[in-house]
């Protein structure tokens, strides 16, 4: 299989390609103005691209005076990408065409049983069924990207050692090989946050902001920037570093022995939650959390949203309390990065309206420099589909590097 770097033969080609990419749809004047071709090689590498069925036509803009402009966009069915998320809850596997519109999807649960071994095999199963399902042979397939939970080795494609995994094994885990030498096509690594925030980026199209900061709240909290397109590595994985910012030096200890005390996962996150309301239960107060749990150490975070839903005292004051908690850590990242946009996404932000306004209400009264500093808050356009459209865009983006 042709590696999918060299499916575009030159520069020139590559950066004409991501400009067309980049727009729903562009004319060829447009392409002109921004691409600093000359008439007649634009007009060559367009119908190169064509012919190789890299881009397509899709009719006529608007005419200012003379021809309707033929309009160019990227061909949807040139090839497919698969993306991948893998969290400490479950597993989520979307086909995506090069459109990054979604073909087909399953999702796991992230039980006991998912080791490494029968994780690889059941996604891997689900994959052949859903190219079956969609008459597209395997050499359509571009590659896979995964987006997971770290600490992992990008460069190596390796889980290194996640936390709080219900499963046992993943240590260590070859993840991209153990795909790759089943399929025979390209696999990348990176981490749930980046892809996340690379999805969210493209799904905003055009680009209206340089400056983003994606934060995700679940088991654990997890953060990613991206300046000028581009997501900033630091010089080691930092995804969970955001959860181990100290926000009560003398505070809560921490879930594992090389954490922070005080630090604000052990406030704001699904554990974190759980913990708090399984205390508060076993003094023997009401609430409707010990109707849906039955018994005070089985109370989780579903059945604290779903009483803060029927506006059960405690389950809104703890929800509320958290989301407080992780204004406070949000405005301490935006007193120090000053992103333009902040996009908040996973479990704990969407399962209830209460956390997301709570939590930026309280960012912004903590920011600094408000209100000479306006950042946009956004629960992002992609939802529960982030990661794994992220990570389905970050093999795209290979076709141009």
């Amino acid at each position: 299989m042709m590696p999918i770097e060299e499916r575009i033969t030159n520069r020139k080609m590559k950066d004409l390609y991501e400009l067309i990419r980049r727009q729903d749809t562009v004319s060829k004047q447009e392409l002109l103005e921004r691409s600093g071709l000359k008439g007649g090689t634009l007009t060559r590498l367009l119908e190169e691209m064509a012919g190789q069925g890299l881009i397509v036509e899709v009719g006529f803009g608007e005419s200012t005076g003379g021809r309707r402009p033929i309009l160019y966009r990227t061909n949807p069915g040139y090839g497919y990408v698969f993306g991948l998320e893998i969290s400490r809850i479950h597993t989520r596997l979307i086909l995506f065409d090069m459109q990054l519109e979604k073909k087909d999807h399953k999702t796991w649960l992230m039980g006991e049983n998912m080791t490494p071994g029968v994780f690889v095999e059941e996604v891997s199963a689900e994959m052949e069924r859903m190219l079956q399902r969609h008459g597209l042979p395997v050499t359509l397939v571009l590659g896979m990207g995964i987006g997971a939970v770290g600490p992992l080795d990008r460069e190596a494609g390796v889980i290194v050692d996640p936390l709080y995994f219900p499963a046992k094994g993943w240590r260590d885990v070859p993840i991209c090989a153990m795909f790759e030498q089943r399929f025979r096509f390209p696999v990348q690594l990176d981490n749930g946050a980046n892809t996340a925030i690379l999805g969210e980026y493209w799904a905003d199209r055009p680009h209206e902001y340089k400056h983003l900061l994606y934060v995700h709240g679940g088991v654990g909290l997890r953060s990613a920037m991206m300046t000028g397109g581009k997501v900033v590595y630091g010089a080691v994985d930092m995804e969970g570093a955001v959860g181990q910012m100290i926000i009560q030096a003398d505070g809560v200890a921490p879930r594992q022995e090389e954490g922070n005390f005080g630090a604000l996962e052990s406030y704001a996150s699904i554990y974190a939650i759980e913990q708090h309301v399984q205390a508060i239960l076993k003094t023997g107060r009401p609430s409707l959390i010990l109707e849906l749990a039955g018994h005070p150490e089985r109370a989780v975070f579903g059945h604290v949203v779903e009483a803060a839903r029927l506006q059960d005292r405690l389950a809104v004051e703890v929800l509320t309390q958290a989301a407080v908690f992780f204004g406070i850590g949000l405005a301490n990242l935006l007193n120090v990065l000053h992103p333009e946009k902040v996009i908040l996404g996973g479990p704990l932000i969407t399962s209830h309206d209460l956390v997301f306004q709570t939590a930026t209400q309280v960012a912004i009264r903590k920011t600094y420099y408000f209100p000479q500093y306006q950042v946009v808050f956004s629960r992002g356009k992609l939802g529960d589909d982030a990661l794994a459209a992220g990570a389905g865009v970050m093999m795209l983006n290979r076709l141009t590097e």
